[in-house]
């Protein structure tokens, strides 16, 4: 019977983790022992318990405590109740939060928690002698109230981590720890976020969201090597919107998956895959070149979305959505020449000239001027000396960060763009953070409070005070796979990976340092790990040693 249901069923592709709590935070009412929820022990229920984790609930006050497991996860919680003094269950509240304010906060009001996508404020009832599991979502801080008149005893509170089991095939370490730890937080952030397919956030946004893959694959490729979730989540973008349809009901979503089919290929340099996406490609292609409209500009009017920040700023807009269907039409035309379809690509780069014709300005938005740049439409100098490098982190955008940090490496600002990095993704995790968020903004910095404790005096909610658009207060997510962008940007810039042929058989290291003394790392390549170390010699001169599979060309220049 097992076999037959294995064979008729679908195995899950992640690993389940049980975790027990780092911190009791906080407690209310009638609560013994819980301290003892920190303690290893067996997760099996049975008819004896030691020092059990007593809660009381009566008509004066309910019984409720705080939990912290020491960093964001993707899963739920199991309950191990031992005895209930009624004989008829128990009923209780638990509340999930990234923030401790999150799982502390009521369904709407100022701080707008909600349970969008993933049901994290909930009620369920407990028998005795009884093994819970209960929720899914993202987290770090469960809040549980007991709401029946009772008392309960507990054996343990058990965090269950959803996850894939897979390697860190790549690293990176420099002689600066802030960036090693930005590193690490990124890769961890896309980890969470790469369940069976890929998600952009595992509180909210439970979904492929195409554009938002293009950072969230260009670390995978990074860290992780080939995972099989990047070319199941293409193929369930296609399958899921059927042209004419845009991805997402977005243009621009359709044109960064064209950069991820051409990044995707460039990587692992499997042309059987590339062929399977040859006819949406092609159709998609036809769809975007008959969108141009008579003056050169990019005009589909259906969901010319480039970033949050810039959702208000018509003009902001209308320049980067310039920029990606410029990259688009490029990228398209040297797949179709791969693939032997001339007469595609020669459509492309007439595309691309009349797309060269229409005249767009960033204004002061980073994000346009760095998609202008990365597009040859504006020189990268200029936009750097003119746009990105003013206020250094401020104006950021979490989702455009890799592009606005490539723009600046472009123009060689390379120290420019380190101190971007330790001073915008560094503030995250000065205020808490273990995973890096859906949106951010230096000026919450001025009297945050870390969102791993309650806040103090004069000090304000991050979690709940902040946000725009669609992510105000605890809606807000804290695990957003975009805005991992500094882990694959410090892998190919400052170790100076660049891919020179598809399926990484011809690479180039070119490691910029900037202010820093010495990095290494290893990358994941489909032919195995190449290894990197860089430093400055006693005469600040800038050496490199690598160590690289069979069958890889490799070029190093440390001019």
């Amino acid at each position: 019977m097992i076999q037959e249901l294995l064979e008729r069923g679908r195995k899950e592709e992640t690993v389940r983790v049980d975790l027990e709590p780092v911190k009791i935070l906080w407690t209310q009412g009638k609560v013994q022992n819980a301290e003892g929820l920190l303690r290893r022990k067996s997760r099996q229920i049975s008819l004896d318990i030691a020092q059990p984790v007593v809660l009381s609930t009566d008509e004066e006050e309910t019984a409720a405590i705080l939990m912290d497991f020491g960093c964001e996860l993707h899963g739920g919680l199991k309950i191990l109740q031992w005895w209930e003094e009624t004989g008829g269950g128990a009923r209780v509240r638990l509340r999930f939060g990234e923030s401790v304010m999150e799982a502390m906060s009521e369904i709407g009001g100022d701080g707008n928690a909600t349970n969008d996508h993933a049901r994290r404020d909930f009620e369920a009832e407990m028998g005795k002698w009884s093994s819970n599991c209960l929720g899914e979502t993202g987290f770090r801080f469960v809040r549980i109230d007991l709401l029946s008149h009772t008392t309960i005893q507990l054996k343990s509170i058990l965090a269950v981590l959803v996850c894939k089991d897979v390697p860190y095939r790549g690293s990176f370490r420099c002689s600066d720890e802030l960036l090693n730890r930005i590193w690490m937080t990124g890769a961890y952030t896309v980890h969470l976020n790469m369940q069976e397919y890929i998600w952009d956030g595992i509180k909210r946004d439970r979904l492929v969201w195409v554009g938002d893959m293009h950072p969230e694959v260009l670390t995978i490729r990074t860290v992780f090597g080939e995972d099989p979730s990047v070319e199941k989540s293409l193929r369930f973008a296609c399958e899921e919107t059927p042209l004419p349809r845009w991805m997402n009901h977005k243009v621009t979503y359709s044109m960064w998956y064209i950069l991820i089919v051409y990044d995707w290929y460039y990587y692992t340099g499997n042309m059987e895959w590339l062929r399977s996406q040859s006819a949406y490609l092609k159709g998609l292609a036809k769809q975007l070149s008959d969108s141009i409209d008579k003056d050169g500009k990019s005009a589909s009017s259906d969901g010319r979305f480039l970033d949050w920040p810039s959702n208000d700023k018509p003009e902001v807009i209308d320049a980067g959505v310039q920029a990606i269907h410029f990259m688009a039409a490029g990228r398209l035309a040297e797949l179709f020449m791969r693939l032997g379809e001339q007469e595609a690509a020669d459509q492309c780069r007439r595309d691309r000239e009349r797309l060269r014709q229409y005249p767009v300005s960033p204004g002061e938005a980073k994000q346009a001027a760095a998609l202008l740049a990365l597009a040859g439409l504006a020189d990268a100098g200029e936009m750097n000396e003119k746009v990105l490098s003013k206020g250094g982190a401020a104006n950021m955008s979490t989702y455009m960060g890799y592009y606005i940090l490539t723009a600046r490496a472009l123009a060689g600002d390379y120290t420019g763009a380190m101190d971007c990095i330790r001073d915008y993704w560094g503030g995250m995790l000065s205020l808490g953070a273990t995973t890096f968020w859906e949106d951010f903004d230096v000026e919450w910095l001025k009297s945050g409070a870390s969102i791993d404790r309650f806040p103090r005096e004069g000090e304000t909610d991050v979690h709940g005070t902040y946000g725009r658009y669609c992510y105000k207060g605890y809606r807000h997510s804290l695990c957003h796979g975009w805005a991992s962008g500094p882990t694959a940007w410090m892998s190919e810039n400052i170790l100076g990976v660049r891919i020179l042929e598809p399926g990484c058989r011809k690479i180039e290291l070119a490691p910029h340092l900037g202010d820093l003394k010495w990095a290494g790392g290893s990358y994941p390549t489909p032919l195995g790990e190449i290894t990197v170390r860089a430093w400055k010699d006693e005469a600040g001169k800038l050496q490199c040693q690598a160590d690289v599979p069979e069958g890889i060309e490799c070029h190093i220049d440390v001019r």
